[in-house]
């Protein structure tokens, strides 16, 4: 088992920042990669950003070149850095991971508590 603890959220003005952690109890980020989502009460959780075990990043449009993932394998960090926030990126933000556990490639999905965070105009 792996246990993923987010933190960083909060409120914000618009145009501000916030820098978003995902701690994992153990190493799984640097062989498996990992993701941000967010949730809006009532939709869909949606895919925010991703990293490849390779390094490989990829964002959804709406938030591309202003939000930045990343990855520290020393500390099993991953990071969210969100800049030029608007009230549209307030959500319930949460980290992934998954890894194979067998040679068919079964996964086992991990997901963190979540951490809210609010924009306000």
């Amino acid at each position: 088992q792996v246990q993923l603890v987010e933190s960083g959220g909060g409120l914000v003005q618009a145009g501000g920042s916030l820098r978003l952690s995902c701690r994992a109890s153990r190493s799984i980020f640097s062989r498996n990669g990992m993701a941000w989502y967010r949730q809006i009460p009532g939709k869909q959780r949606e895919l925010v950003a991703s990293i490849s075990s390779s390094g490989g990043r990829n964002y959804a449009d709406s938030v591309n070149g202003r939000f930045t993932i990343s990855l520290d394998d020393v500390e099993n960090t991953a990071y969210l850095q969100m800049n030029s926030l608007t009230p549209e990126d307030t959500a319930v933000y949460y980290c992934y991971a998954e890894t194979v556990v067998n040679v068919e490639g079964a996964k086992v999905k991990f997901w963190g508590q979540g951490t809210q965070v609010t924009v306000s105009s």
